[in-house]
């Protein structure tokens, strides 16, 4: 099974059209995240063929998923090469396995604020992202949930992320990792690629100071 990389993870998601992707992968950024949830950020299958096409050995891709059903999800996946999938609803054991034969790295979305960040057994998956209650909306949110709640698995951080609090929320949340769509864009779709770089700049110096 691919193995998540051992320094610290910077993932940008949203990424919608080969331009930007090619912005992220020279920023330095770990993996892109392309968006099949209802979102503004939604990519078609032809969009993510021609991000992966034009990135592909240079960087992570993840496949995000939220509010569709298993076979939508294992359909899109048997179309794309991906590495790495990102799960926001609960996850049947069979759906689990499916991802496992597939090779794939398995991250689960948690909400800062539903009763699953307490309960969700981590210990099946590779990492677990911990997002605000409205993912995607840029809105930033209380990490004191998260803070009282330890997990065994690496964590990545994400809502309201961007260039000006990064170092402060890694920080404080000591998490292995972050994750930034709206923070780092221009307007929907679209990202600042000034923005991004300043980003995944400010995020790796704070993760090499806890080194």
């Amino acid at each position: 099974m691919l193995e998540l990389p051992r320094t610290a993870f910077v993932k940008i998601c949203g990424v919608t059209n080969v331009d930007d992707a090619a912005s992220v992968v020279k920023s330095g950024a770990s993996a892109i995240g392309l968006n099949f949830a209802d979102s503004p950020r939604r990519v078609t299958l032809e969009q993510a063929r021609d991000v992966l096409e034009a990135t592909k050995g240079q960087i992570l891709h993840c496949a995000v998923f939220r509010s569709v059903d298993d076979a939508f999800i294992l359909g899109t996946l048997a179309a794309l090469d991906v590495e790495m999938v990102q799960l926001h609803d609960e996850m049947s054991d069979d759906l689990l396995h499916r991802l496992r034969e597939r090779d794939l790295i398995v991250v689960k979305a948690l909400n800062i604020e539903d009763t699953e960040l307490g309960e969700f057994d981590e210990l099946s998956v590779d990492a677990v992202l911990v997002d605000g209650p409205r993912p995607g909306s840029g809105e930033t949110h209380s990490w004191d949930r998260l803070l009282a709640r330890p997990f065994r698995v690496p964590v990545i951080v994400a809502g309201g992320l961007s260039s000006e609090n990064v170092a402060e929320v890694i920080a404080l949340t000591k998490a292995w990792g972050v994750d930034c769509a709206s923070g780092v864009e221009s307007a929907p779709r679209h990202k600042d690629h000034e923005l991004v770089q300043s980003f995944v700049l400010n995020a790796r110096q704070t993760f090499g100071q806890k080194e």
